[in-house]
This record gives structure tokens, sequence and C-alpha cells, in this order.
């Protein structure tokens, strides 16, 4: 299972609890970021901001037992849908020989998350063509293909089809948030203007993360692609683990 994002940490927010749960249970999980993260704060930038979140994210990995997480080398706020982007989520798909991919939507305020939608909708079927990146052997199978959950109406509101609750996985997903510190203790207070909130010392700041992400930290959902393969009614629930 391989789960797409366009920064890192949105895979965390969208699917984190569920990661946890399907890793612990011994499914084989990556995630992968679609872009290094190099514009995502108020003082920091580039290479070194880039270099942080790389951190970031490999100790997020850790905190939620998934098998690996990786940055491809796209810079923040600057995706685009080209047939190269296209080329690495193929490749990335198929190095790890997934069964299902999860994805955002294409449609979404920010544009890193549309063209990450878009790409891995444009893969959707080039996965299993073998003159498509000949230097990666095709997938057998067309794989599962999932969207994370989202709020927007335009031009069709998301569809639950599998609902998982946090439950006993919920703390991990606190965990690997708080791994990102450079977002939720600082980049994105600051956007939301609410940087003298957070508390000086680590377990005030989990408190808080903890209240503040309190409506996404109970359950997480997601809807079926109609692309790539499509499993029956009682299958979907199953891939989730429940």
């Amino acid at each position: 299972m391989i789960a797409i994002g366009a920064h890192p940490d949105d895979c965390e927010v969208k699917f984190g609890a569920t990661a946890a749960r399907l890793a612990a249970a011994g499914v084989a999980i990556k995630f992968v970021s679609t872009t290094n993260g190099d514009a995502g704060h108020h003082m920091l930038r580039g290479r070194e901001l880039a270099a942080r979140r790389y951190q970031e994210a490999q100790e997020a990995a850790r905190r939620l037992g998934i098998a690996e997480y990786e940055i491809l080398d796209n810079h923040d706020g600057e995706l685009l849908p080209s047939l190269d982007a296209r080329r690495q989520i193929i490749s990335a798909i198929r190095r790890w020989q997934a069964d299902v991919v999860l994805a955002p939507r294409p449609n979404d305020y920010h544009p890193d998350h549309r063209y990450t939608g878009a790409l891995v909708q444009d893969a959707a079927y080039m996965v299993i063509v073998p003159a498509i990146v000949p230097d990666v052997p095709p997938l057998k199978a067309n794989p599962v293909f999932v969207y994370f959950e989202d709020d927007f109406q335009k031009p069709a509101p998301f569809r639950a089809d599998v609902t998982v609750p946090a439950g006993e996985f919920r703390n991990a997903k606190i965990e690997s948030l708080d791994a990102h510190v450079s977002q939720f203790y600082e980049w994105l207070p600051w956007l939301d203007g609410r940087l003298e909130q957070i508390p000086p010392d680590e377990s005030g700041r989990r408190r808080w993360l903890a209240e503040t992400w309190a409506e996404r930290l109970t359950s997480e959902s997601f809807e079926l692609c109609e692309y790539g393969r499509q499993p029956s009614g009682e299958e979907l629930p199953g891939i989730f683990g429940v």
C-alpha cells in the first residue's frame, strides 16, 4: 500500500491513524510526498527547510511504524502535472509493488494538492503499460486507487465509501503530527495568527495539538476512485482493516 501526498505531513493528516493500524497488522506501507516542502514556513525556506522537513517526515514514519517515507525533490508550490512528474509517480507505485494507492482528489485550494491528485489519476492506467517508464517493470495487475477525505463540494462532494475509526491509533496520529514541529507548532499557527498560543513545553504542545485537531482525530474516511481495480463492497472495508 502506498499513500501519496503533496507535502511532508499530508499523508499523516489524512491517513495517519489508519496507516498505523495497518502497519501494526503487518501491512507494508509507504508514504510519498510529491514536493520537498521547501516553501512551507514563514522564516525558513529552500534547502534548509527541505532538509528539516525530510527529517521530520522520517521521525513521523518511525512513530507510525510505516516502512518507508520518500520525499520527491520537487519545489513546494511549483508542482505541475508534467510528464516528468507523472513518471516519478508511476515509478514510485511500481517500485513499491503497490496493490492500493491513496491520494488526494484533484480539486483543492492548493495547486500542489490538485496536481498530486491529477498525477496519480494519470498514472492509474499507465502503471501496467510496459512501454511507459520502461526502466521499471510494470505492475501485473492494476491497484485499487482511493481518495483521501476532503471538504470540497465542486465538482462533486467527497463520498465516504469506508470510514476507519482512529480508536487506539489516535495517539499514533497525534505523535506523527507532533513530529512535524516546523508545521504544526510554527508555520500553520503563524498562518492562523495563533503562534502565541503554542505552549513552550513538549507535553503542553501535544495537548494543544490534540485539542486543536480533535475533529480530525476520531476517524478517517476514503472514497474509491473509478480508475484502477474495483473491489467489491465487502472487500473495500477489509482492505482498511475494518
